[in-house]
């Protein structure tokens, strides 16, 4: 008996005690879909064949008998039977390539041909554990794409499977038995977001949207697919209270792909490799070449080395503190940046499929979880120090020069800002698309890449965050257009200040009352909220986005405290000492702040909390000052000499490291994020430990290191160069 009669007879008696009329009638694949001879019926419908009469059942495996094409043929029935597979070509108006291939596949699949039984075997399937949660199927991926059949297995040549990912929205009737609504909240895991299919689904993961792996022909649109789905689901939950809406996506559907780079892919990888290669190039020649003084160097020479990796990396870990520098910002910049890290993580988790997700979902639904999901909370200190920085720096020069040189300050800035920017845009437009694949993949990673070749322009005049999150290219970088604007008109607002405080004191404090008045007004009469609350819909947190939160004037107020702060400092100085009573006063009025901005509105996060536009209208308003006022508070004490242990733990030298890393890590954690978003192949097991993966935070970190000895250090250095030319 050869192997493939041995596993037909297994198959046979495995399956051997399900029968069914579709026995009787022909083949489980045909006679679930087919509706005739004729690829259409008499409306031009596309239809599926009937498949000729099934061979006769086998008696005993190993008989004189044995016919194995007839055990494989009663295999196939019983197992599809069993696991009926899907057809795309089975909804109405399927192009007739559609309907030839499909007919094709399922003609082998009642055959047990290897490429055909791969293409149903990867198709979602119904799961255990549907009540908590586990009720996004990915199928195979890569069995998929991989599945070819043999060309001549169809008239029109070689059949190919290609994956798709189809969006299924669940809905149930009012009127519906109570005990199906108890269980539609379990499938839905208690709606931790709400979704529905039509939200933009790249940058926030639509949680009630189930995901479904089909896989089908390669000649089969998503247009097709879709057809077939809604077919087949009408057909199941008809009188039933319940419906499904569905829709497949033309991006969602995936086959096999080469290694057919496009120019642009080639010419940006150049680009990359050309920077390498200047930096090694840099670091060995001054690793051979005696350093010459500074004052016989050639310029041409100093920019050129300016990429010395030698120089950047010593640069990256000095721990020497620069000359008037607000020793603290570093301390406080680390623990902003590493909170809205795992605000972030806290978002990117929610993409992926879990086994357990109603569980999760409880788990999360806590009080306690407000500390990840005030993620826009920790960017307002990074807005507020801009300002602080600022104006810390501007004042030092009208007092030297009397005269501020705008020119040099936005010439320097753009250096600051744009080459990093550029070789993130460069990089997640025309190489990360081609550096994975995943049912996901096309979501996350390639539709950033179709957004930022259409509006990438917009990120290098720095107007992007005008344009909604959905538009955005690289939405992330929404912080940089923020703080670009506010720094524009920084110049007057530190002149006015320093030219008549009794006149700019009052401007800058009524502009951040406009700024605080806007924000609650906006968040109360659109309903807004700035907080990821439990049950929070994605067309909230867009609107939230897109009509306060990344508007420069609505955020303004924390800028403009760290301007006056910068002021304050550089007139006080170091050295300026505090009353025992002033400082316990102080801090205690810093921990009420504490309280009303992170511990007060945890109770938001709650899975029994109702949305309540006054709660976040005042969160929107105030939680930002309150946050702020505890971090002036440390820097104005750090600074003057009164901020003991806090003091010198926000001081200590070796933030200044994670300094020099923060503008890289803010930009390289989104794309590492998606990546394994896009990756992610199969349903895991959620537990606390997802937000702490060692791997995932060790690439950010790399990346981080990469961005800043290969771009933003270099181009610091060309900058420091160009300018001290001009002077």
């Amino acid at each position: 008996m050869t192997p493939t009669c041995l596993w037909c007879c297994l198959a046979a008696l495995v399956l051997t005690s399900t029968t069914s009329r579709d026995e009787r009638n022909g083949s489980a694949a045909a006679a679930w879909w087919g509706r005739g001879d004729d690829p259409h019926d008499d409306e031009g419908n596309a239809t599926l064949p009937v498949p000729p009469p099934p061979a006769p059942p086998v008696d005993e495996c190993g008989a004189d008998d044995w016919d194995a094409g007839a055990s494989a043929a009663l295999a196939a029935r019983k197992w599809t039977t069993v696991l009926p597979p899907f057809s795309a070509a089975a909804g109405r108006g399927a192009s007739r390539d559609c309907v030839e291939d499909s007919r094709t596949f399922l003609r082998e699949l009642d055959k047990l041909s290897l490429w055909a039984v791969k293409m149903h075997d990867s198709s979602g399937k119904l799961p255990s554990g549907l009540l908590n949660g586990n009720v996004n199927q990915f199928g195979d991926y890569d069995q998929c794409v991989s599945a070819v059949s043999p060309g001549a297995a169809g008239k029109r040549g070689a059949v190919r499977g290609q994956y798709c990912l189809a969006y299924l929205q669940l809905q149930m009737a009012e009127r519906a038995d109570p005990r199906l609504h108890g269980l539609h909240q379990l499938l839905q895991s208690h709606w931790a977001f709400r979704s529905n299919m039509d939200d933009p689904g790249h940058r926030v993961p639509r949680y009630s949207t189930i995901h479904w792996a089909l896989c089908v022909p390669h000649s089969c649109s998503a247009a097709d697919v879709q057809a077939s789905l809604e077919d087949l689901l009408q057909r199941h939950t008809r009188s039933t209270g319940v419906t499904f809406r569905a829709r497949v996506d033309p991006e969602m559907c995936q086959v096999a792909r080469g290694w057919d780079l496009p120019w642009s892919s080639i010419v940006v990888g150049l680009l990359f490799a050309a920077i390498v290669g200047v930096a090694a190039v840099a670091t060995i020649w001054e690793y051979t070449t005696e350093r010459q003084e500074n004052e016989d160097r050639s310029t041409a020479l100093e920019l050129f080395q300016s990429f010395s990796l030698k120089r950047n990396l010593e640069r990256l870990i000095s721990l020497e503190q620069p000359a008037n520098d607000i020793h603290c910002l570093h301390g406080i910049r680390f623990l902003n940046a590493y909170m809205l890290l795992k605000s972030h993580k806290s978002m990117a988790v929610f993409f992926i499929p879990y086994t357990n997700r109603t569980a999760m979902a409880e788990f999360v639904g806590k009080s306690w979880t407000g500390i990840v999901r005030a993620a826009s909370l920790y960017t307002d200190p990074f807005i507020m120090m801009s300002g602080l920085l600022t104006s810390y720096s501007f004042f030092r020069q009208l007092q030297r020069n009397k005269s501020l040189s705008v020119y040099r300050q936005y010439t320097s800035r753009l250096f600051r800002l744009v080459p990093n920017l550029a070789a993130l845009i460069l990089f997640c437009t025309f190489l990360l698309p081609w550096l994975g694949s995943g049912p996901q993949w096309n979501l996350v990673v390639q539709h950033h890449s179709d957004i930022c070749k259409a509006n990438w322009w917009r990120n290098f005049l720095f107007i992007h965050n005008y344009y909604g999150f959905e538009n955005m290219c690289l939405t992330h970088t929404h912080h940089l257009g923020i703080d670009a604007q506010l720094f524009f008109f920084s110049p007057l607002l530190v002149f006015l200040l320093w030219w008549k405080p009794q006149l700019g004191v009052p401007t800058l404090v009524a502009l951040a009352a406009t700024s605080t008045a806007l924000r609650y007004q906006v968040s109360y009469a659109k309903q807004l909220s700035p907080y990821v609350y439990f049950g929070a819909s994605v067309s909230e947190l867009f609107n939230t986005a897109n009509l306060s939160y990344i508007i420069p004037l609505h955020r303004a107020t924390v800028y403009i405290m760290g301007i006056l702060l910068g002021y304050v400092l550089q007139h006080v100085g170091t050295d300026f000492r505090m009353k025992k009573s002033h400082l316990i006063c102080g801090w205690t009025f810093t921990a009420a702040m504490l309280y009303f901005s992170l511990v007060a509105p945890s109770k938001m996060g709650d899975r029994t909390y109702m949305y309540d536009p006054v709660d976040a209208a005042n969160y929107a308003a105030f939680s930002p000052i309150a946050w702020c006022l505890v971090f002036s508070w440390v820097i104005f004490t750090s600074h003057t000499g009164n901020g003991g242990l806090i003091g010198k733990i926000f001081s200590s030298r070796g933030f200044l490291i994670s300094t020099r890393l923060s503008y890289a890590f803010y930009l390289t954690q989104f794309p590492v994020f998606f990546y394994n978003v896009g990756t992610t192949r199969t349903a895991e097991y959620y537990t606390i430990g997802k937000m702490f993966e060692v791997l995932e935070t060790g690439a950010i970190v790399a990346a981080s290191v990469l961005l800043t000895v290969l771009v933003d250090m270099p181009f610091q250095n060309i900058r420091n160069t160009l300018l001290k030319t001009d002077k």
